[in-house]
C-alpha cells in the first residue's frame, strides 16, 4: 500500500468519526479535517490524540463545521483548555507546538492554515456531473491538492500562563455580586476586583 493510500484510509476514518460527532457530512467536514492533518503536520505533531496529546493547542477563528472536526481530530477542547476560539470570522486554525518554546518566552511556534477563498470556485471545477452545488464541493474537497485548498504560514503565539492547561491558577470573589472568577479573568476598578460581567460586559440581562 502506497502512503498517499494510506492517507487516504486515515482520512476517510477521521472523517468518518467527525460526522458521527457533528451530526452529517458537509463541505466544512471535509475541509476541518483536511485542514487538520496538513496543519497538524506542518506543526510536527504526529499523534494528537495520544503522545503528543500534551504539545498541543489549537486556536480556531470561527464557529462553523469546520471547528466540530478539527476538535474530532485533534481531540482539542474548551474543557481540556487546549482549543481557543478567536472570533474572528476567518475559516482559519492555528497548529500549536506547545514543545516548541522560545527560550524565556510564553511564545510557541505553530502553523495558522487558512482555506483559500478562491478554493469554492475551484471545487466547481471538479465533479461536473454532480449536480448539487454543496455535494460536488464535499467531493471535491476531498481529493484537490492542500495548495488549492490551504495557505499557511509558521506563527510565533504568546500564552499567558493563566491560559495554558492544567489546575486553575486562582480565584477571586468578585467585589459587587460575590461570584468567583477563575484564571485571572476578573478586572479591577479602583482596586476592588470585578467579574467581567459586572465590570460591564454581560451577555446577559438579569430579569428581576
Amino acid at each position: 500500500m502506497t502512503d498517499e493510500e494510506k492517507n487516504g484510509l486515515i482520512f476517510e476514518k477521521l472523517l468518518d468519526e467527525s460526522v458521527r460527532i457533528h451530526g452529517h457530512l458537509c463541505p466544512g467536514q471535509v475541509l476541518g479535517v483536511r485542514m487538520s492533518m496538513f496543519g497538524l503536520g506542518k506543526a510536527g505533531i504526529a499523534d494528537p490524540r495520544g503522545k503528543d496529546r500534551k504539545s498541543i493547542m489549537v486556536y480556531v477563528e470561527i464557529d462553523r463545521c469546520a471547528t466540530d472536526a478539527i476538535q474530532s481530530v485533534t481531540g482539542c477542547s474548551l474543557g481540556k483548555r487546549t482549543l481557543k476560539f478567536m472570533d474572528y470570522g476567518k475559516m482559519a486554525a492555528t497548529f500549536v507546538n506547545l514543545g516548541k518554546r522560545d527560550a524565556g518566552t510564553n511564545r510557541f511556534r505553530g502553523v495558522r492554515v487558512l482555506a483559500k477563498e478562491e478554493s469554492r470556485k475551484t471545487a466547481m471545477n471538479y465533479f461536473p456531473g454532480i449536480g448539487d452545488k454543496y455535494q460536488r464541493q464535499t467531493a471535491a474537497y476531498k481529493v484537490m491538492p492542500d495548495d488549492e485548498l490551504f495557505a499557511w504560514r509558521e506563527v510565533l503565539v504568546e500564552i499567558p500562563e493563566e491560559d495554558m492547561p492544567g489546575r486553575p491558577l486562582q480565584r477571586i470573589e468578585c467585589g459587587k455580586c460575590g461570584e468567583h472568577v477563575q484564571d485571572r479573568r476578573e478586572i479591577r476598578t479602583g482596586g476592588k476586583p470585578l467579574c467581567r460581567a459586572c465590570a460591564g460586559g454581560a451577555y446577559y440581562e438579569e430579569l428581576r
